[in-house]
């Protein structure tokens, strides 16, 4: 069984709710600010009127031991024990509320808001709050006298409009959230993959090929045994491959490096590997030109691009009767190396031509094997190397071509 550790949840950017506070400050002209649940204030104070704007530059009302600030925690410790809003009036006249910021039902922090007047002043009011803050009682009252009052209704439409504000932004922070932890997941779950299930293989195939090759004097039966299990391990071997090289074709975490590389050597490569099954069905494999494309040197990534041809060559001898022929046809024309490797066997449907490079798409005849994943990582590979793989059929029973074209790039 193979375990994964789930990550931890992303950390809170607090940078994404500078631009919405701001937007909602300026069009509400109450003062806003983001404090965490350890009452550490993350975002503001940010001001939308020039009231708010004096208290901001005059006075020590949000300064770090400030009166203001004070009070603010005092909301946040309120709203993070009791996970609901909160609001207190400051000097008994300045309306201030505060909201939490929920992610998965768990308070992460406070959204404060108000500073402002639920009705009209008086030089008295302000002489008094004045006297709290280090501010000259006058120059806040001829500030707070033109600042219109915001009554309990429009603090309610503007508690409400903050509120589904910050769900939406909440929701959003949820759904990034979970992309990031099934991102880490996955590539937690690809790495185990690797490791757990490659090694037991590879330990398996070594100790079945040491009995094949150190006990000559094995019965017929456990030598054909041994060499169906040496079979099957490496269709097991192959198909995990197959699955994390799929994995990282869908997360965009597939590369390739190039290098200098001949046409020839890495066709010959893949060509050695379905020689012995190409034999076995007496199928014949014929190369045009008889160089195998020697003279065709690019850059690329060899061994990405053995994988590419070994899968089609490996289809094309699957699907093709005994006694019948795979072609492969190299050519270059107008700055592009054309490959086609056409069989005889049993073809493909015209409905099913336009999804054969599919995930997990499996042909439903002759006893098809495997995940269904080998074309779908082919043309993914040819597209990194800024190339393009394409497939056509006459139809059921008139086989396939598979056509790769490569940018003749010279090394």
């Amino acid at each position: 069984m193979i375990k994964v550790d789930l990550p931890d949840k992303a950390p809170v950017d607090w940078d994404d709710w500078s631009t919405p506070l701001r937007q909602f400050t300026e069009a509400t002209g109450l003062v806003t600010a983001a404090y965490d649940t350890a009452g550490v204030r993350r975002f503001g104070p940010a001001t939308g009127s020039r009231m708010a704007a004096l208290l901001a530059e005059r006075s020590s009302l949000w300064a770090e031991d400030g009166a203001g600030t004070l009070h603010e925690r005092a909301l946040v410790r309120t709203v993070c024990a009791q996970g609901r809003p909160a609001s207190a009036p400051f000097g008994d006249v300045l309306r201030v509320c505060a909201q939490p910021l929920l992610l998965r039902g768990e308070v992460y922090g406070v959204l404060v808001f108000g500073w402002r007047f639920s009705d009209f002043s008086s030089p008295l009011a302000c002489e008094r709050i004045a006297t709290q803050i280090g501010l000259p009682g006058h120059l806040l009252w001829n500030e707070a006298r033109l600042d219109a009052p915001v009554s309990e209704q429009r603090m309610a439409t503007y508690t409400a409009l903050l509120g589904t504000l910050s769900s939406t932004l909440d929701r959003q922070r949820e759904t990034i959230d979970d992309l990031t932890r099934v991102n880490r997941t996955r590539e937690l779950f690809l790495a185990t993959v690797s490791h757990e299930m490659r090694t037991p293989l590879s330990a398996l195939s070594m100790r079945i090929e040491l009995l094949l090759r150190t006990m000559p004097d094995l019965p017929p039966a456990a030598v054909s045994g041994l060499e169906s299990m040496r079979v099957h391990v490496r269709q097991e071997a192959g198909m995990v491959d197959d699955l994390i090289d799929a994995a990282r074709t869908l997360t965009g975490q597939m590369s390739i490096t190039r290098a200098p590389v001949v046409l020839g050597q890495v066709l010959r490569d893949a060509i050695s590997t379905v020689e012995t099954h190409a034999h076995a069905k007496q199928i014949q494999m014929q190369v045009t030109p008889v160089d195998y494309g020697d003279q065709l040197r690019f850059e690329a990534d060899g061994r990405r691009l053995q994988q590419v041809f070994w899968n089609l060559l490996f289809n094309a001898v699957k699907f093709t009767p005994a006694g019948g022929v795979v072609r492969i046809n190299l050519r270059q024309l107008q700055g592009m190396i054309e490959i086609d490797i056409a069989d005889s066997g049993q073809g493909i449907e015209a409905d099913d031509l336009p999804h054969v490079f599919g995930a997990f798409r499996l042909q439903q005849h002759d006893n098809a094997t495997g995940l269904g994943l080998g074309l779908y990582i082919a043309r993914r590979i040819v597209e990194l190397h800024e190339g393009s793989l394409s497939a056509s059929s006459a139809g059921r029973g008139k086989g396939a071509t598979f056509t790769i074209r490569l940018p003749a790039a010279t090394a």
